[in-house]
């Protein structure tokens, strides 16, 4: 079987679960779509989310998928029962599960958009997982607009970062999950913050590698080039602006085209 697969973040932080499915896949077909026009979700009431996961993911059903990609740790926290139902036997692949699949500490950070955070959606997973596991679980409201908008150097991410991890570091966690896809990007700057042993974990890595059992073992070699020819780039606003945007986090320029699918019920 052929497999083309459906991915969707409110923005570029999607992105970083696609790279990692290229790094380990190569070119498999693909659809990316980021709700630009809806962005960030992290910010919005959990009713909202359900609305705007049924919407997207019945939009990339249309498309042809073969299976979902849950690129956004918020709607995987709030909405992957709508996903599922919606996607009408497809298998729906989420960030959250993977995540947890790959600790093995026992005091875990956990740095998350304002809606997955409040959720506690980390937490619950982890302690299926890993029964016993300390979890914190901080919202970090001002990351995804920071990046969204480019802002990786700016002071205000800095402060913004040193506030989010202080009550981490007060907790002594021995890993911090990047619980929004957005969130790889601020690894430098984490990393300046957080002591050396501390483990940053991208639950992107954990969904490439839970692809293997659709998509077959990977074929191409760790570090190789990845290629961006298969791959379908979708937006719900700015398409131009996206494309700048991700180039910084795919090495080159994507071709990205308009789409529409807004709800206006789920207006920003």
């Amino acid at each position: 079987m052929k497999h083309r697969l459906g991915l969707f973040d409110s923005g570029v932080g999607g992105l970083t679960v696609l790279r990692r499915l290229l790094e380990r896949h190569g070119k498999v077909p693909c659809v990316y779509l980021g709700d630009t026009a809806r962005v960030p979700y992290g910010s919005r009431l959990p009713q909202e989310i359900k609305l705007i996961a049924k919407e997207v993911v019945q939009w990339l059903t249309d498309q042809q998928v073969t299976a979902v990609v849950m690129a956004c740790n918020t709607t995987n926290a709030l909405a992957s029962d709508v996903a599922v139902e919606v996607a009408e036997g497809i298998p729906v692949v989420g960030l959250i599960e993977a995540a947890a699949s790959m600790l093995s500490e026992s005091r875990v950070g956990v740095l998350a958009t304002p809606a997955a955070a409040a959720s506690g959606a980390y937490r619950k997973q982890i302690e299926i997982s890993r029964p016993g596991t300390v979890v914190v679980e901080q919202g970090c409201p001002a990351f995804v607009p920071l990046i969204e908008a480019g802002q990786f150097s700016s002071e205000e991410l800095f402060q913004a970062a040193c506030e989010y991890v202080k009550p981490l570091l007060d907790a002594q966690v021995e890993a911090v999950v990047l619980g929004c896809t957005h969130y790889p990007l601020l690894e430098p700057t984490l990393r300046q913050l957080l002591p050396k042993h501390v483990r940053l974990v991208d639950p992107a890595i954990g969904v490439a590698r839970q692809l293997d059992e659709l998509l077959g073992n990977p074929t191409i070699p760790v570090g190789a080039t990845f290629s961006l020819a298969s791959t379908r780039f979708c937006v719900t606003a700015d398409p131009e602006g996206f494309a700048t945007r991700a180039t910084r986090w795919l090495g080159e320029r994507p071709q990205v085209e308009l789409v529409s699918l807004q709800n206006p019920a789920c207006a920003s």
